[in-house]
């Protein structure tokens, strides 16, 4: 596609045609077989290989016997199962192998070495064992191949759905996200550790606590019952969760029982209160008592979110009585009952953003298209004190608009203006980022080059924006450059720009959600693909991961009515479309379970933001 999709192609990519293609499993134990219930229940053809015949048929008939219940699930059609006992048939042409061979080092040494010779060069090779890391088990395959290599720990299928995947030290980085979607497919919960580790995450917790157990068995503190007894009652009815627990009762307060214990039993204190006095501590951070929040963020160290009420802008065009300034902004709570009108006499209000530290709203009008009329504009959420930033005659058609609160800054499109602007809260400081006017005055006609959606992620140190090109026309696009302009270059002609996605139905609004590095945007293209709500992976650097799916991103939500405005709420897990058809929408982040949650032929909804 472009440079981006070039530096791509000496990483992993997938494996090709992966759909149409058997998953393996080695071993029909008592995992192998559950595993390969998994497998086929997601609609994959499974080959279960294993040198026992009664171990091949008491495996095929487990799948046989509950792949239906698995299917539950997954909601498909489930793909074929059998069983052989020659290595090469089994792993012929397989995109996926699962190591679930008996706990011998030697035996997975030489099982990998056999799979490296025998399995497809594009073939990802896992290890579903908890005793030993991937590493340790890749001493007799070539380099290349430990790049595609990594653990793939299952519990107990179908009472526990966990998968825990792990580097080898050698994977290739863009096979976690890529296995983390697959493994969903399957109706599996995948966990990535983030680096090597003896026992994965469970494992390493469980381990603990069954130490912890039996020295309290050992000393005469307590018995099995009231152990138990005191478990159920505060970890299973109770719900507590260990990190949000120790954000209530407070680090500060953890680190001082530590303390005592590290001095008592004569413990180390560098991985427990060195750990937190160090990372949280000494940053004020103590948990849910201070606005710092704890391990987890502030923003996220309540155990219970709060339902966010929603500030939607009403473009003004589908009003019983239309017109240029018939814009609104309207308060809905998240059930999408409306609660009222917040500011009305908007002229075509576009975008729209609330900062969340000083709680004011900021908002865009586009005026009439093709005229330097449009403006920007602050006040607070509930319509009083209105600033205007940017006023009619500087600026053409602005669009979407974001905050970087760090830097309190304003960041936006022009559409019509074919440009990116950033300037400061008060409207000061008025920077052109990228400049596609090439060189005209008002260059209305150079559609491709109209500039609509924006996205700012300062960990990353990029902001993301779409041109959307001609009306269903297929031409959009995803850019992303650095916050920072390179020294000595100007905003029409940037060397860090990059196409990140091409040949879009027509893309619109878009935001990334950091923690899962997801792209998500809205596009109100032609059908199928269009009108539809859109995401892809980015890598920690916030660049484009490939993707299994042809198109190079995935539709997750489709059949919108002119889709525009996008928010996401991730603390609920939840997703907020709007459309010009004048419908609300929520979904989860995956975009299941769409529910339209108001809609009214008189209004015609664009932007939309978290009260």
């Amino acid at each position: 596609m472009n440079t981006l999709r070039r530096s791509m192609a000496s990483h992993w990519v997938p494996p090709s045609n992966y759909r149409n293609r058997p998953v393996t499993i080695l071993g029909a134990g008592v995992l192998g077989r559950r595993i390969g219930c998994i497998w086929a229940s997601a609609g994959y053809d499974v080959r279960i290989r294993d040198p026992s015949s009664q171990q091949r048929a008491d495996g095929i008939a487990y799948i046989q016997e509950n792949v239906q219940s698995y299917a539950a699930k997954t909601k498909q059609i489930p793909g074929s199962f059998e069983a052989f006992e020659d290595m090469k048939k089994a792993v012929e042409n397989a995109w996926l192998v699962i190591e679930a061979v008996p706990e011998k080092l030697e035996l997975k040494i030489s099982t990998f070495a056999e799979l490296e010779a025998l399995a497809p060069e594009d073939c990802i090779l896992a290890s579903n064992s908890s005793s030993y890391k991937s590493s340790e088990i890749i001493s007799q395959i070539s380099d290349a191949t430990k790049k595609r290599v990594l653990n793939m720990h299952y519990y107990m299928p179908p009472s526990c759905m966990i998968v825990e995947l792990m580097t080898d030290g050698h994977t290739a980085p863009e096979i976690f996200p890529f296995m983390v979607e697959r493994s969903k497919e399957a109706a599996t919960s995948p966990y990535v550790a983030r680096k090597e580790s003896t026992g994965f995450i469970f494992n390493r917790l469980w381990a603990a606590v069954k130490r912890e157990v039996m020295t309290i068995l050992a000393e005469g503190v307590s018995v099995p019952e009231e152990i138990d007894s005191m478990w159920n009652e505060l970890f299973i009815k109770g719900k507590s969760l260990p990190c949000r627990t120790m954000d209530n009762v407070g680090l500060d307060t953890v680190a001082f029982i530590e303390s005592h214990y590290v001095q008592e039993r004569g413990l180390s204190p560098e991985k427990t209160v060195d750990f937190l006095k160090a990372n949280y501590l000494d940053q004020g951070k103590l948990g849910t008592k201070c606005s710092k929040g704890g391990l987890y963020p502030a923003s996220e160290s309540t155990s219970t979110p709060k339902t966010p009420d929603l500030l939607v802008l009403d473009i003004g065009l589908s009003a019983i009585k239309p017109g240029v300034t018939s814009g609104e902004i309207v308060r809905f709570a998240a059930d999408g009952t409306l609660k009222n009108v917040v500011l009305k006499d908007q002229s075509l209000p576009d975008g729209l953003i609330i900062d969340p530290i000083s709680g004011r709203m900021f908002w865009t009008c586009m005026g009439a298209p093709g005229k330097f009329d449009g403006g920007v504009y602050s006040a607070n959420v509930d319509g009083t004190d209105i600033k205007t930033l940017i006023a009619p005659g500087t600026i053409n058609t602005p669009k979407q608009i974001v905050l970087h609160s760090e830097a309190k800054t304003v960041y936006f499109c022009d559409r019509e203006g074919c440009r990116v602007y950033r300037c400061a809260y008060d409207g000061s400081n008025l920077e052109v980022l990228i400049d596609n006017t090439g060189g005209e005055a008002n260059p209305q006609h150079r559609i491709s080059d109209w500039c609509v959606g924006i996205a700012v992620v300062p960990n990353y140190g990029k902001f993301y924006w779409t041109q959307k090109g001609p009306s269903k026309a297929g031409k959009g696009r995803i850019f992303c450059a650095n916050i920072t302009t390179p020294e000595g270059e100007s905003p029409d002609a940037r060397s860090d720009v990059q196409v990140v996605l091409a040949d879009l139905p027509e893309p619109i609004d878009l935001e990334v959600h950091e923690a899962t590095h997801t792209l998500y945007w809205t596009d109100r293209g032609e059908l199928p693909i269009g009108n539809s709500l859109n995401k892809a992976q980015l890598s920690e650097q916030g660049l484009l991961l490939p993707a299994s799916s042809a198109l190079g991103y995935d539709v997750i939500t489709r059949n919108l009515n002119e889709a525009i405005g996008l928010i996401l709420d991730p603390a609920n897990s939840q997703i907020y479309l709007t459309d010009l058809g004048g419908s609300i929408y929520r979904t989860d982040m995956d975009g299941n379970n769409k529910e339209k949650i108001y809609s009214n032929d008189d209004r015609a909804f664009t932007g939309i933001a978290l009260v």
